[in-house]
């Protein structure tokens, strides 16, 4: 595997495969990897000829000076597993790079409507920093797919708006979330909590699968959403927001006869967990 920070030479390696016919598919990180990233991976070698993975650290999309900090940075760990995986390619650019006249001058990308809501109302900017940073490494890749996971719901529905909308060519491939044998959604923030906020934490999935059960048997959605806030919140969860929306772009549900999606997000001791299920209520 190459381990690439400079541009140039990233062009200059996707311009040789271009000419020697291979495809390219991109997995798009902020390191930190555990098996929901290497799920991507092994899901982009399946979709092209060559794998690209990048971390990169966005401070774009930190709304908190101490959480940008405190992100764990694990590099060597993270070049290690991709190799086990036959990744090709690793880029690892700076801030420098990515934002050489800094963040104050920097053009955005912003997607409209989608990105006010839910994650975006409790983290303002935090998907313009997305948009922005998955914009820019799209062209610096130029990948045929990217890869992205699917509990970050918002968020791919996010990136899937802006590829359309800015006709970028990348097929965004949507994976399905790797959980714990608990439930619980792997994530790099999974790592911020203690023993026992692990064993407390697959709450927040099982509380989105009965608030489902309930839904899917005609239970107001109102009232069950207030319960399962209710439930959380009597934990050691700090709820910050569930919400149901349909599925196919997080506009607010009037009846109940599409697929739908939950979307959580709640604090356990230091972290933020965030979570999704998608379920059909017809079914």
């Amino acid at each position: 595997m190459k381990t690439i920070s400079d541009s140039k030479q990233l062009r200059a390696q996707i311009r040789a495969w271009r000419l020697a016919g291979e495809t390219i598919a991109f997995v798009p990180t902020m390191g930190n990897l555990h098996l929901g990233h290497l799920t991507l991976v092994d899901e982009a070698k399946k979709r092209a000829t060559k794998v690209v993975v990048s971390i990169f650290v966005n401070p774009m999309q930190f709304d908190n000076k101490n959480d940008l900090s405190n992100y764990p940075r694990t590099l060597q760990e993270d070049q290690d597993k991709l190799v086990a995986r036959q990744t090709d390619l690793l880029f690892t650019p700076t801030p420098d790079l990515i934002y050489p006249k800094g963040l104050d001058a920097q053009t955005y990308v912003e997607v409209p409507g989608i990105s006010d809501i839910l994650c975006g109302a409790s983290r303002p900017g935090h998907f313009r920093g997305v948009a922005t940073i998955v914009a820019k490494l799209f062209n610096l890749v130029t990948p045929d797919v990217a890869c992205f996971g699917t509990k970050d719901y918002q968020q791919l529905q996010v990136i899937r708006n802006m590829v359309a909308d800015l006709s970028i060519g990348t097929e965004i491939i949507g994976v399905p979330t790797v959980r714990e044998t608990t439930g619980l959604a792997k994530s790099s923030r999974n790592n911020y909590l203690t023993e026992q906020e692990m064993s407390v934490a697959p709450l927040l999935f099982e509380t989105m699968q009965q608030l489902a059960v309930a839904i899917t048997a005609g239970e107001s959605i109102v009232e069950q959403i207030a319960l399962a806030t209710d439930k959380l919140n009597a934990s050691p969860f700090i709820t910050d927001y569930i919400k149901v929306r349909y599925a196919n772009d997080l506009s607010k549900v009037t009846t109940a006869d599409q697929k739908l999606v939950i979307l959580a997000a709640a604090y356990l001791g230091k972290a933020r967990l965030i979570d999704n299920m998608v379920f059909n209520p017809n079914v």
